[in-house]
């Protein structure tokens, strides 16, 4: 089965440094194709996810989350277009919280952070183990994506809608 992958609060700041080119290359039996510096990878062969997550958690200086989604999963979510009633503009973020796991329990959608009238950061919908949304790009929008983590109780990494157009056009390519 093809994946993808995502890792969760890799090079940010000064924490949790590592070099994706280099576990891509490392990691080329797999077909590792790597998305940007946050530790997002396409995996083009057929592969066990268990497999997968080991040798990619022996390629890493230290602990974190590592999120692994079906291609199938990611080329489904692409093909909607679950932002077209949404604002956009140089401003506003399109965003997709990768889930750990399903959440337990869901919150009532839309949720808009801190309110309905000024919001953030506004959740638009959760598709399994997907949440969409939009944020503002201000200082404390950071804030509110954290508190999503809170909120579904599972773990969670974040990915412009952007860097999942980048992931669906390469397994499409694979296809």
């Amino acid at each position: 089965m093809h994946w993808v992958v995502f890792l969760r609060a890799v090079n940010v700041g000064k924490a949790n440094r590592c070099q994706p080119v280099q576990i891509a290359k490392e990691l080329a039996k797999f077909g590792l194709v790597n998305i940007g510096a946050v530790g997002t990878f396409v995996v083009r062969e057929d592969v066990s996810e268990s497999v997968l997550r080991n040798a990619i958690a022996k390629k890493l200086p230290f602990k974190c989350e590592i999120m692994i989604c079906p291609a199938r999963d990611i080329m489904n979510l692409a093909s909607k277009d679950p932002f077209s009633q949404q604002p956009s503009g140089p401003d506003i973020t399109r965003f997709v919280n990768v889930l750990h796991k399903r959440p337990r329990a869901l919150p009532s959608l839309p949720l808009s952070l801190p309110s309905d009238d000024d919001w953030l950061l506004k959740i638009i919908a959760i598709q399994d183990r997907f949440v969409l949304g939009l944020y503002r790009r201000q200082m404390k929008a950071i804030s509110y994506l954290g508190k999503i983590e809170k909120l579904l109780g599972v773990p969670v990494t974040t990915r412009s809608w952007n860097t999942i157009g980048r992931i669906a056009k390469i397994l499409e390519e694979n296809r």
